[in-house]
């Protein structure tokens, strides 16, 4: 039942930098991640964060160049992407699930499932980022 909304999505040269936004109608202790899907492939994380936690989680492809932050108070979630590259166009979803676990002996990537889309069960409806060469 938790709604999300993307916003942030548009058109780079590569090597350029984007901020997308996510905002989620319930925040507290969700696990939130950052999918993408570009034409013809198949939907792939990007990161995640434990909003009850705050330490977020990448996909290898992205380490060092994108970062996801939070605003608590806003129930806000970014993902800013610089040093964006032209195979990083598609369509940029945040999507939230209930965490496995709330025991502090997990980290927060396993209590929530790494970036594997299939738990994700909320979503939003997307922001496109195209990146041209």
């Amino acid at each position: 039942q938790v709604q999300l909304v993307e916003s942030g999505g548009g058109s780079v040269q590569a090597g350029g930098s984007l901020r997308l936004s996510c905002v989620a109608s319930a925040y507290s202790n969700y696990c939130v991640c950052w999918f993408r899907q570009a034409p013809w492939k198949e939907r792939e994380g990007v990161g995640g964060i434990y909003t009850g936690g705050g330490t977020p989680y990448y996909a290898d492809s992205v380490k060092g160049r994108f970062t996801i932050s939070q605003d608590n108070a806003k129930k806000m979630l970014y993902l800013q992407m610089d040093s964006l590259k032209p195979e990083e166009t598609g369509m940029y979803y945040c999507a939230a699930r209930h965490p496995l676990s709330y025991s502090p002996l997990y980290s927060d990537a396993v209590r929530c499932g790494g970036v594997s889309p299939a738990a994700y069960n909320y979503w939003g409806q997307g922001t496109q980022v195209t990146v041209s060469s």
